[in-house]
């Protein structure tokens, strides 16, 4: 198979997202840019702990299946029109991890509080208008929402996260769960500071550019 290397490695993905707890059952979904042509996708309702290399689908950027005999998650439009206009992005993780939920429900963003945050996201996670899942509007409404950022908050649904690989996006999932979980404890302790957009901006492009081994 072309795309065999690609479809473990999301395979592997949907496993350690599960096992972390930021899916529950089928729910969330997974995809990457194989090509500039194709893009590989998580199947729909088909449980993480299970999910073979085989049972991913590929797909090329007009919805139509190219391998897999399984049905593309509801969310590939999101991903497809991600893809489309954001030229960098290479991997996708949508979750429904508790702390984000509770900022998605209440329709609430995460604020620029936390440093590690806002080096890796760029800032608050903003979250998108709502609209039903695997509509073309809430795929726009995500897109809006991220602007240039690499997190938005879906509202009454959960995370979206956008990177240059599967690795990146996964570590940004991680993190931002756990600011929103930093920043609803803060709530108790009076409230949360949040870090001025110079600082922001500086930590941002230092990640971006000097951050670890470069």
């Amino acid at each position: 198979m072309l795309f065999e290397k690609i479809r473990n490695e999301i395979a592997d993905m949907g496993r350690e997202i599960v096992t972390s707890g930021f899916n529950l059952g089928t729910w969330g979904n997974i995809s990457a840019r194989a090509d500039a042509d194709h893009i590989v996708i998580t199947p729909s309702g088909v449980a993480y702990q299970t999910m073979k290399a085989e049972d991913i689908v590929v797909v090329n950027l007009y919805g139509k299946t190219v391998e897999g005999d399984k049905k593309s998650s509801i969310e590939l439009p999101l991903h497809i029109e991600v893809y489309k206009v954001k030229k960098r992005v290479k991997a996708i993780i949508h979750t429904h991890s508790v702390h984000c939920t509770a900022f998605a429900i209440a329709r609430k963003p995460i604020p620029a509080v936390c440093e590690d945050m806002v080096q890796i996201v760029g800032g608050g996670v903003e979250v998108a208008s709502y609209f039903l899942s695997g509509s073309q509007e809430l795929a726009q409404a995500a897109i809006d929402a991220l602007q240039d950022k690499s997190a938005c908050l879906l509202a009454n649904h959960g995370l979206l996260t956008v990177a240059d690989n599967l690795s990146e996006a996964y570590k940004v999932t991680q993190i931002v769960e756990k600011s929103a979980q930093a920043v609803i404890l803060a709530g108790t302790l009076g409230g949360a500071v949040e870090l001025s957009q110079d600082d922001i901006d500086f930590m941002h492009d230092f990640y971006l550019h000097k951050y670890g081994q470069k």
